[in-house]
């Protein structure tokens, strides 16, 4: 039982960091309708897909420093949720705020969970 909560513990927030990157992905696509020339499109694009970038590179870190997950994708929720209310309230906000910050909380509360249970197998075994 025990082996199966690790492995559930090691891959979940794996496996939805990369939905969510992707997800991220996904969205930036839209400014290929906008009509902009080449490099317009290509700036606005890279410029789109920075925040996806950017947890791409705190995943990669994360697959070995755990902490660095889970510390990092609780604060991108909080930026994303200080970012999208700077704007006049509107109710559908609170959807994409569940929508990107709920699961970048939840990824990160997992990549603590983990964090937490291997420093405390390690410190069991010494």
């Amino acid at each position: 039982m025990e082996r199966k909560v690790g492995k559930f513990l090691y891959w979940t927030p794996r496996i939805l960091s990369i939905i969510l990157v992707i997800f991220m992905f996904l969205m930036s696509l839209d400014v290929f309708g906008n009509g902009l020339g080449f490099w317009q499109t290509a700036l606005a694009f890279f410029m789109h897909n920075i925040p996806a970038l950017i947890l791409l590179i705190v995943l990669i870190i994360s697959w070995k420093y755990e902490i660095v997950g889970g510390i990092t994708f609780i604060l991108a929720g909080l930026l994303y949720i200080v970012l999208l209310f700077r704007n006049p309230f509107e109710w559908y906000m609170l959807a994409w705020a569940i929508q990107i910050s709920g699961i970048a909380f939840l990824i990160g509360i997992l990549f603590i969970i983990g964090w937490h249970k291997k420093k405390a197998a390690l410190e069991l075994s010494t």
